[in-house]
């Protein structure tokens, strides 16, 4: 019996050794290092990619800049040749049309009284794609009653100035990228008069539809973002639209918290409105010039839109944008 309770004493001091030992081990863990966080927020981000947003890892986490922005938010870019950017047009959703480019990005929300474009595109590209795009649709682009234009940079606003001109229509931009686009010596395309203004949680009305409108700087100071309803087969169904996405700004902490903070702001909006679609102004971010296409397929009974991945695909493409944003900030740390 001594024997035992000798053992079981000797038992328990070695096991408040081994105790102590463990708890010192882990008191004095290194704290991560940068390499090491980098690596843990773009693991995150790789891990919510899923089907769905590999073009948009791709373009944040791996290839973060874009040397081609001026200061001013301008590019500089000879005209390519047609056959490099040129798609045919068509027909999504019951009310949305895409008429953009291979690679740009612009939309034809349609209303019962008359059209919501979302974006235009440079402007070598807009009579082919968005006035003969729409005509080639059926629709009339004399019909566009507003532009909205999610950010000033020239291969999204560059036609603006057309659409104003020729057919009367309302360009709708926030404040400060209104002061960007003033910013600018020389818009392709023309500079567009000031029309409409919008802040945070706007609603452009047109008929029977509205686009929410939320201000989410980073890519621009004065990028706004979208909410609205479109119909599939009758079927109501919401878009959450990312009104900028690359990292192009100058570089600092405060532009990507302003970023990240943002990429938040418009997660919550987006589930808020039970959105099940994600779009944006560049097909490497949405797949939206392979959705198109893919979107002309006949479907089985219940079989979704590409474009509609579900509510939990629209949360990560936030995670993967907001991680990289992550991962890039702390690499500017010394």
């Amino acid at each position: 019996m001594k024997a035992q309770l000798g053992m079981a004493l000797a038992l328990v001091a070695g096991l408040g050794t081994a105790a102590g030992a463990y708890a010192q081990s882990e008191a004095v863990q290194p704290a991560p290092t940068k390499a090491e966080q980098i690596f843990a927020h773009k693991t995150t981000a790789k891990a919510a990619v899923g089907q769905n947003w590999d073009g948009t890892l791709g373009r944040l986490c791996t290839v973060p800049d874009n040397a081609l922005r001026k200061s001013t938010g301008a590019f500089t870019q000879a005209i390519p040749a047609r056959e490099t950017w040129y798609a045919e047009p068509y027909k999504v959703f019951d009310n949305l049309y895409w008429v953009g480019t291979k690679v740009h990005s612009s939309w034809a929300l349609t209303t019962s009284e008359g059209i919501i474009l979302i974006d235009t595109l440079w402007h070598y590209a807009n009579e082919d794609e968005i006035v003969a795009g729409l005509k080639t649709l059926g629709l009339d682009p004399a019909q566009v009653k507003f532009v909205i234009i999610t950010h000033a940079h020239g291969d999204h606003d560059e036609g603006a100035r057309m659409l104003q001109q020729r057919y009367g229509t309302k360009v709708v931009m926030s404040a400060e990228d209104w002061t960007l686009m003033d910013a600018q010596p020389d818009i392709p395309g023309g500079r567009p008069t000031r029309d409409v203004v919008v802040a945070d949680g706007d609603k452009v009305t047109l008929g029977d539809t509205s686009v929410t409108t939320y201000l989410t700087p980073g890519h621009t100071l004065g990028t706004i973002s979208l909410v609205f309803q479109v119909k599939d087969k009758g079927r109501p169904i919401t878009v959450a639209y990312s009104g900028g996405t690359a990292f192009n700004f100058p570089k600092s902490v405060e532009r990507y918290d302003t970023y990240i903070a943002s990429q938040k702001k418009l997660a919550k909006a987006a589930a808020d409105a039970g959105a099940t679609i994600l779009l944006s102004n560049h097909s490497q971010f949405d797949h939206a010039y392979d959705y198109a296409r893919i979107s002309q397929l006949p479907r089985k009974p219940g079989q979704l839109s590409p474009f509609e991945v579900g509510s939990d695909a629209v949360g990560r493409y936030f995670t993967v944008s907001s991680e990289c944003a992550e991962a890039q900030k702390l690499d500017l740390a010394p």
